[in-house]
Parts: structure tokens; C-alpha cells; sequence
């Protein structure tokens, strides 16, 4: 770990939070993941050895504690867990407003993001009753990461990496880059559809509440109101 040499708390918070990947572990148990495997579906290109280490550490000063749930082990926030939401909150969204829109090639991860909008989409959007099942076809993924099933019934969302064999109701096509960029607030899907980025296949009534059933990040409101620059009063 770490070791400023120094008493000042900032100096003291960052030997903690400075360390590579423990904020975006923190990130994922502020996120509800409280399993192991869960927690590792949200860092994929994080190794499970140095993953057990900072959670490990996030134990050792209190951010966490382990409960033991059967067969299986669960990490829990604590109250000091829990208060570090609104600063994680706010690097993200300073994130999204501050640092540029246009991500990298190495930066676009179809397993995050496909996690990431299957934690965060809107389920009370989705019809009550009846089941969704929409299969994503990211063309220019990884060939495993290609293609992607999110199953919605009985206000329970599941994410496949296999054919679940049900009726499909939408098929979404796009690049990844597409995809993430409309996720994030950088893009929007007309403008995708618009560049053939995006294609939507479905009836067009789905087509159109897709993006409502969908949701957008939790940071992506950070960039809408930089887009739009400030209000003049």
C-alpha cells in the first residue's frame, strides 16, 4: 500500500482510494454487487488474485466486512463504505463532464458495458405483462462478446451469454463503440440509426420504448448539461 508519510487525512483518504482499481471496486459494491463473481463481472479485466487482495484491504480499514451467507460469502458496505457514495458519485460525474467524450479503442469493454446496462435499466419501464427479450449483436466485439441476450419476466432481469431459446421481441445491432456512446450520453440512437451505426429490428412500438426500457448511465446527465453549456440568465 501506499505510504505518503504524511498525517494529512487527504494524504491519509488517498493511501486507500489511490490505490489501482479500488475505487472501481468500491464503485461495484456501491452498485449492489456483493458476491465475488458479481463483482468481477462489473472489473473483468481485473485478475481475481488482486481483486481478493483490495478486498482484502477495503476489509482490513473498515470499508467492508464479509458475511457468510451458507455455502457462500457476501462483502457488505459498512457505514464508512457507505459514505464514500457521494465522492465515488462525484468523480464520475466530473468524469463525464471533465475528461474527454471520445473514448479509446482500448477503453471500449463489450462485457462491462452489457453488464452495466443490465444493473441499471429501467425494469419498471419494461410491459408487466408479458416477456422481453432483446438479443444485442455487437458486430465488432470479440467473437465470444458478440452477442448478448437481456431476459425480462416477472420483474426479473437476467443477462445471457447463450441463447435463452425464447421468442425474441427486439434485435439490436451496433457497434460497440455505438452502443457505449449512446449508454453514456455522448451519442443518441437517432443519431446512430441516422449514421447506420445502429440498426433496431422489432415491431415499431418496441423499437421505440426500447431506449425507455433501457435507461441511460447514471453519469450520462453529467454530459447532457455540458452539451447544453450553461443557462444565461
Amino acid at each position: 500500500m501506499t505510504n505518503y508519510g504524511q498525517f494529512c487525512t487527504v494524504a491519509r483518504g488517498s493511501e486507500i482510494l489511490g490505490e489501482r482499481w479500488t475505487p472501481l471496486v468500491v464503485r461495484e459494491l456501491l452498485c449492489g454487487s456483493t458476491h465475488f463473481n458479481e463483482i468481477r463481472r462489473g472489473l473483468p479485466r481485473m485478475s481475481a488474485t488482486l481483486l481478493a487482495q483490495r478486498l482484502k484491504k477495503l476489509e482490513e480499514v473498515g470499508v467492508l466486512r464479509r458475511v457468510q451467507e451458507g455455502s457462500h460469502q457476501e462483502y457488505v458496505l459498512t457505514p464508512a463504505g457507505e459514505e464514500l457514495r457521494p465522492i465515488i458519485l462525484a468523480i464520475g460525474h466530473w468524469g463525464a463532464r471533465w475528461i474527454g467524450s471520445r473514448l479509446q479503442a482500448n477503453q471500449l469493454d463489450a462485457g462491462f458495458l452489457m453488464w452495466d446496462i443490465r444493473r441499471f435499466a429501467n425494469i419498471d419501464e419494461f410491459p408487466a405483462n408479458r416477456r422481453v427479450v432483446i438479443h444485442f449483436f455487437l458486430n465488432d466485439a470479440r467473437h465470444r462478446e458478440r452477442h448478448w441476450w437481456l431476459v425480462v419476466a416477472d420483474g426479473e432481469i437476467d443477462l445471457c451469454r447463450e441463447d435463452p431459446g425464447h421468442e425474441l421481441t427486439l434485435v439490436v445491432e451496433a457497434s460497440v463503440a455505438s452502443l457505449t456512446e449512446i449508454w453514456t450520453g455522448d451519442s443518441d440512437p437517432d443519431a446512430e440509426q441516422q449514421a447506420r451505426r445502429l440498426l433496431v429490428r422489432g415491431s415499431q412500438q418496441d423499437s421505440r420504448d426500447l431506449w425507455q426500457w433501457l435507461g441511460r448511465s447514471v453519469f450520462a446527465s453529467s454530459k447532457a448539461r455540458l452539451k447544453k453549456g450553461p443557462r444565461v440568465e
